[in-house]
């Protein structure tokens, strides 16, 4: 029997690429220099966002109210560390979970992203009481062969990457299934690549994946027109054959589409941060996340989950196996 992706349960799933990233030519972004103190590298951070990063729109921020906010906060009779936590509070005014301020003693990092969030997975919960702690890994992919003979697949992290042998094997195992559920709850992003390789196993042609568009100048309406990129079937080896139904079932996805830019200010310290927007197959911004499917919103129950329900998995499992449920 062939198998087609039918639930994907989905919390926190965020899309980065890692693989480019557009460098423009000093003709268009002047080389500047900062003195290394902590004015200097205060200034260097805020402009190096204030020419790259690709949200400010999206997001309603007005960087220069930023500066003067946080500005008069800096001296250059501060420590590294009390310079670090300025930069560090004026960079969370962008709401942005791929935005980092890294030195040697801490990297900062905005944990709204998720922590706004309720905690809807539960790897204890669905590793004892659904899998019974007897299931198989394998390049970043646990799966297994839940009782309803609805194949499982959890895949944790989308910078793990997945190996075309390995999926091949998973994909063998679970081929007798009558249904599939991708579980990527708590998946805090990743590369693209690995995304599309599990993707390529599910389509038959050449698939519109979105767009993605590229700052052209320091101005933060810079922008190119947005370009689209496809996903091409797999080549080798496809066992998933047929134009799947795909339900995404869950509470809405954290969000978090930019593709990374990184810079360096004058101390040495690494900034990384979305400067390439991306948009999904209807030229919509990703940024905030992805909704699920109309009438499969459902977040796990606390409470049921003490009684070894995953309501989420619940719901979707039984998605796949009512036979009112929609195909």
């Amino acid at each position: 029997m062939k198998i087609s992706i039918h639930a994907i349960i989905s919390r926190l799933m965020l899309f980065t690429a890692t693989a480019s990233a557009v460098i423009v030519s000093g003709g268009c972004h002047p080389l500047e220099e900062w003195d290394n103190n902590p004015q200097g590298n205060f200034e260097a951070l805020w402009t190096i966002l204030d020419e790259h990063y690709c949200f400010f729109a999206e997001k309603d921020v007005d960087w220069r109210e930023i500066h003067d906010k946080y500005a008069p906060l800096v001296s250059n009779r501060m420590t590294s560390k009390e310079l670090f936590f300025v930069c560090a509070d004026m960079l969370d005014e962008l709401r942005d979970g791929h935005t980092n301020l890294s030195a040697s003693f801490n990297t900062s990092y905005y944990r709204k992203w998720w922590s706004d969030y309720p905690q809807n997975y539960s790897e204890r919960l669905v590793e004892q009481y659904y899998l019974n702690f007897n299931f198989l890994s394998a390049s970043g992919l646990d799966y297994a062969v839940l009782p309803q003979n609805i194949g499982y697949i959890r895949y944790s992290s989308f910078s793990t990457p997945i190996g075309e042998g390995n999926l091949d094997e998973v994909l063998m195992y679970l081929n007798t299934c009558d249904g599939l559920i991708i579980d990527i709850r708590d998946n805090g992003g990743g590369s693209m690549t690995n995304v599309e390789t599990l993707v390529r196993r599910f389509i038959t042609s050449r698939t519109l994946a979105g767009y993605i568009s590229h700052k052209t100048g320091p101005g933060h309406n810079d922008f190119s027109e947005p370009f689209a990129y496809y996903f091409d079937p797999a080549e080798r080896g496809r066992i998933m054959w047929g134009k799947p139904t795909v339900t995404i079932a869950g509470a809405r996805t954290g969000g978090g589409s930019g593709m990374p830019f990184n810079s360096e200010l004058p101390n040495g310290w690494s900034v990384r941060f979305s400067a390439c927007s991306v948009l999904d197959s209807n030229g919509q911004s990703t940024e905030f996340g992805i909704d699920p499917t109309p009438g499969c919103e459902v977040d796990l129950d606390p409470g049921q989950a003490l009684l070894g329900h995953d309501t989420i998995l619940d719901f979707a499992i039984t998605r796949l196996t009512s036979p009112d449920s929609g195909e």
